[in-house]
C-alpha cells in the first residue's frame, strides 16, 4: 500500500506545475520513504480521496494533492468543465473571476487557458472583482457558463472554484443532474497527465464595462432620501472598489472604512474567521461606528457576496442584526415594491428552509407566492417568478433580473435605502421592527453552531438525534418530525432533521454545506399582545429551545 501511495504521489508531482506544492509532496515522500509515520499519514490524506466537485462546486484547503485545492486539481476541474460544456453547446462561452485570496488568480488564469485551449469562447475579468460582479456577467455577457474562484467566508488557507450556468439557467449555481455530469466529465480528464492537455492565451481580459454596468444597475435600486452616515468594512477581501462605486453612483456618498480591513488580504489578520457571523469579527466596525456616531455599520463578507448589518439601539449599544432580520425587512421593501409595481400576480417571495418564516408571512399579507427550498441560492435562485430571496447566513436577492445569487452590495444599497427613509420620517430601524411586529407578528431565532475536525461525529450526531428522536425540547413538546434524508415532499434527499413543537415554533438540525459544522436553527413567533410583548413572548420559546437542543447534542 505505501508503494502504491507513493507511486501516486510521484505521478501527482510531476504534472504539478506549482513550485509550492511540488516541494511539498517532495519532503511527504522523502519523509515517508525514511518511515516517517506522520509523514505516511499526511500523504494518505491527501491521496485517500479526490476533493469532491458538487453543487458548491469545489472548495478545501490548499495543498498537494488531490484531496486539497491546488493547480493541478482546478486545471483538471476546468477541463472537464469545459468538455461538459462543449457537449451541452455547440459554441460554448465562459466568464471568469477570482477574488483576493491565495492563489485565486492562479487557479483563474489556469481555467481561462484550459477553457480557450479546448475551444470555448472566453472572457477572464480584468482583476480580483467580487462574487456578484461575475454572477452579473453571466447573464450579461449571455455566456453558457461561469467560474468564480473563491472561498468566500471560509478560513485563510481554503480556495474553492464555484461554477455557475448561463443562457437557460439565467446565471444560476449548479444544481443535479449538472453538478454530477460535471464532476464525471472531470473524472474523465484526470486519468491523464494535465501537462497533454491543449493550452491557449487566446482568451479575452475583460476591460470595466462589465463592472461599470454592474454599478449603474445595482446603483438604479437606491432611494436616499437623507444623507445616512455609514461605516463599511470589507473584512480583508474584494467589497470595497466595487461597494464605494455603487455607493457614490446610488448618491449616498462614501463612508467612513474601516482602515484595516479595507484592502484585500489573503491571510485575513484581523479576524479568526473572514466571517461576518463569527464573534469578534465585526469588533473593528462596531467601534468605528461608535468612534464616529455613525447611522448604521456595514459588512461584506470577502467576496461581498454576503451582508451584515448592525445598527445603535435604543439603550445606545450597537448590535448586529441577523440575517433573517435583515433578511424579512428587506422581504417588506420586495412585498411593497410589488405592489407598487402592479407585480403581485405570480410573483414569488423564497427563503432556505432554514431561514425565518417571517417571509412566509409577508407573501401571505400581499398576497404574493411563497416558496421554501434546501438551503443554498443555488435553489433560491431557481424559485419560478422570484421578485425576492434570502437565506438566514446573511445572503439576499434583492433584484434577480440583476444578479441570480446572494448579492451583498445590492442588499447593502437596499438596506441603506430603508435607514434613508427611516430617517427622513424621523424613525428608526428599532421603531420599524415593532411596525413590523404589530404587522406581521414578532419573529426570533437562534443558531448553534458545533465546528468538528472529525467530520464522521457530525454524521454521528445526525445518526444519533435519528435513533432518538425527542418527544420534547425543554419544556415544549414536539408534535410531528420530517426527516429529509430520503426526501421529502417537492424537496430532494438532504441530510436535514425539521422538528416541530406544540404552539408553532420549529427546530432544524444539518450538516453545515461548506464547512465542518453541525448547525442548528430555532425559530418560533408571537401575534399577541403589543410588539414588545410579542418580541419577549417569540424570545422566551426560542431561549429554552435552544437550552434544551444544546442539552441533547451534549448527550
Amino acid at each position: 500500500m505505501i508503494a502504491e501511495l507513493l507511486a501516486d504521489a510521484r505521478s501527482w508531482r510531476d504534472q504539478d506545475p506549482d513550485a509550492t506544492t511540488k516541494a511539498e509532496l517532495d519532503d511527504l515522500v522523502s519523509a515517508t520513504e525514511a518511515g516517517d509515520p506522520v509523514a505516511e499519514a499526511a500523504l494518505a490524506d491527501r491521496f485517500s480521496a479526490r476533493l469532491e466537485f458538487g453543487t458548491a462546486g469545489l472548495r478545501g484547503e490548499l495543498g498537494a494533492g488531490p484531496r486539497r485545492m491546488n493547480r493541478v486539481l482546478v486545471t483538471q476541474a476546468a477541463a472537464g468543465l469545459a468538455a461538459y460544456l462543449l457537449g451541452r453547446e455547440s459554441n460554448p462561452s465562459i466568464v471568469i473571476g477570482y477574488d483576493g485570496r491565495r492563489n485565486s488568480e492562479v487557479f483563474a488564469r489556469d481555467t481561462a487557458t484550459i477553457m480557450a485551449g479546448a475551444g470555448v469562447t472566453t472572457t477572464l475579468l480584468p482583476r480580483h472583482l467580487p462574487t456578484p460582479v461575475l454572477a452579473f456577467a453571466v447573464r450579461h455577457l449571455d455566456a453558457s457558463a461561469g467560474v468564480m474562484v473563491t472561498a468566500s467566508h471560509n478560513p485563510a488557507n481554503d480556495n474553492g472554484y464555484k461554477v455557475y450556468l448561463g443562457r437557460d439557467d439565467h446565471g444560476s449555481q449548479i444544481v443535479p443532474p449538472e453538478d454530477g455530469l460535471i464532476a464525471s466529465a472531470i473524472d474523465l480528464v484526470s486519468t491523464v497527465s494535465i501537462v497533454d492537455l491543449p493550452r491557449s492565451t487566446d482568451f479575452i481580459v475583460a476591460d470595466d464595462t462589465v463592472l461599470d454596468e454592474y454599478v449603474r444597475r445595482t446603483a438604479t435600486l437606491g432611494h436616499c432620501a437623507t444623507p445616512v452616515s455609514f461605516v463599511y468594512s470589507a473584512m480583508h477581501g474584494v467589497g470595497w472598489e466595487t461597494a464605494e462605486l455603487v455607493f457614490a453612483a446610488a448618491g449616498f456618498g462614501t463612508p467612513a472604512v474601516v482602515a484595516e480591513q479595507i484592502e484585500p488580504d489573503a491571510t485575513f489578520p484581523t479576524v479568526a474567521f473572514p466571517n461576518p457571523e463569527e464573534p469578534g469579527a465585526m469588533d473593528l466596525t462596531l467601534a468605528k461606528a461608535a468612534e464616529v456616531g455613525a447611522d448604521l455599520a456595514i459588512v461584506n463578507d470577502p467576496d461581498a457576496d454576503r451582508l451584515a448589518v448592525a445598527v445603535p439601539g435604543r439603550d445606545g449599544e450597537w448590535r448586529r442584526l441577523s440575517g433573517n432580520e435583515v433578511g424579512y425587512l428587506l422581504g417588506w421593501r420586495a412585498a411593497e415594491r410589488a405592489v407598487a409595481g402592479g407585480a403581485t400576480q405570480g410573483g414569488t417571495l423564497a427563503a432556505s428552509i432554514v431561514s425565518s418564516p417571517a417571509l412566509r408571512a409577508i407573501a401571505a399579507d400581499y398576497g404574493l407566492g411563497y416558496e421554501d427550498t434546501l438551503t443554498g441560492f443555488k435553489w433560491i435562485s431557481r424559485a419560478e417568478n422570484l421578485i425576492y430571496g434570502f437565506e438566514e447566513a446573511l445572503g439576499y436577492l434583492v433584484d434577480p433580473q440583476i444578479v441570480r445569487d446572494k448579492d451583498g452590495i445590492s442588499a447593502a444599497i437596499d438596506f441603506l435605502s430603508l435607514a434613508s427613509e427611516l430617517k427622513a420620517a424621523g424613525r428608526t430601524i428599532d421603531d420599524h421592527f415593532d411596525s413590523f411586529a404589530d404587522r406581521f407578528g414578532a419573529y426570533a431565532s437562534s443558531q448553534i453552531s458545533l465546528r468538528f475536525s472529525d467530520l464522521t461525529q457530525i454524521s454521528g450526531t445526525m445518526t444519533r438525534l435519528r435513533s432518538q428522536l425527542p418527544s420534547q425540547i425543554g419544556t415544549i413538546a414536539v408534535s410531528s418530525v420530517d426527516d429529509f434524508v430520503a426526501g421529502f415532499e417537492h424537496y430532494p434527499a438532504g441530510d436535514i432533521l425539521r422538528i416541530h413543537l406544540v404552539g408553532g415554533a420549529r427546530v432544524i438540525v444539518r450538516p453545515s454545506g461548506t464547512e465542518p459544522k453541525l448547525k442548528v436553527y430555532i425559530d418560533a413567533s408571537s401575534t399577541e399582545g403589543t410588539a414588545a410583548e410579542r418580541r419577549a413572548a417569540a424570545e422566551a420559546v426560542v431561549a429554552e429551545l435552544d437550552a434544551g437542543m444544546r442539552t441533547l447534542l451534549e448527550a
